[in-house]
């Protein structure tokens, strides 16, 4: 602050940051990446919902064996496992119309969330400066994190969902006769062997983001007015959970394309 303060220069500097507080800053900078982070993941999720359907459209009407409980169940059709593939990912993208309501808004509260250096124009300043960052207006949230929360729960939600396809995929290679790979991992001891790597990835990147999200949830406690270990506890977590979600979106992505055929002619 001291040297944004030296940059502008008087008569105005004794106005930079005034009314505000370090969390308000670092909480808006963080909520402006995320928006980015959102948009990326609303332009993947839309591609992978239509590279699913594309897989039902050109297989969709082969037999498969159903399996419960990791036992041979009755005969289903190609299009019933992709659909549920599919459809989690419809619902993923149709809740985020909801996360990012809550999500994409102004963090503005002063030092203890009251805005009480600006007498009764602290709402319409925080107005102002949402407008300004094409963010929603909202109330002060400092040490109400559940929207932060919210979003880890999404993008739990994503991972899981990608996770469950990596984990049927896997399985469709270990019993082999199902499914026909264009690509996969060679083994450095059995030249033999395709191993599902990208597969394998989905489900980690999955139970990744299923443990994170514990302690996004132990980081909903703040004390008072505000924490400062609840508030850098999200520091460490949320950033990770954002790139776990990238990385599955990417690598659902090429596993979808490496699929040159299901089911059984």
């Amino acid at each position: 602050m001291r040297q944004i303060r030296h940059a502008v220069g008087e008569p105005h500097s004794e106005h930079v940051h005034f009314g505000a507080t370090s969390q308000d800053v670092i909480d808006t900078a963080m909520i402006l990446r995320i928006r980015a982070c959102i948009d990326l993941l609303e332009e993947r999720l839309s591609a992978l919902v239509v590279a699913f359907a594309d897989l039902g459209h050109r297989f969709g009407d082969r037999p498969l064996m159903a399996r419960t409980r990791m036992q041979a169940a009755i005969p289903i059709s190609v299009a019933d496992r992709v659909t549920s593939w599919r459809e989690p990912l419809v619902r993923h993208h149709e809740r985020l119309q909801s996360v990012q309501g809550s999500i994409l808004v102004i963090q503005f509260g002063g030092a203890v969330g009251t805005l009480e250096k600006f007498a009764d124009k602290g709402a319409a300043i925080r107005a102002a400066l949402a407008r300004r960052l094409s963010l929603g207006d909202a109330p002060q949230w400092h040490s109400q994190r559940d929207r932060i929360a919210e979003l880890a729960n999404w993008l739990s939600l994503v991972t899981g969902g990608l996770g469950k396809f990596g984990q049927d995929i896997a399985l469709m290679a270990q019993a082999g006769g199902e499914l026909q790979r264009a690509g996969g991992g060679s083994s450095s001891a059995m030249a033999h062997k395709r191993n599902p790597i990208d597969a394998e990835m989905l489900v980690t990147l999955a139970r990744y983001n299923a443990v994170q999200l514990s302690g996004m949830h132990h980081a909903l406690i703040h004390e008072q007015e505000r924490s400062g270990a609840a508030w850098t506890l999200e520091w460490l977590i949320l950033p990770q959970m954002l790139m776990a979600a990238g990385a599955s979106t990417c690598v659902a992505d090429r596993l979808v394309r490496t699929i040159a055929a299901i089911g059984t002619t």
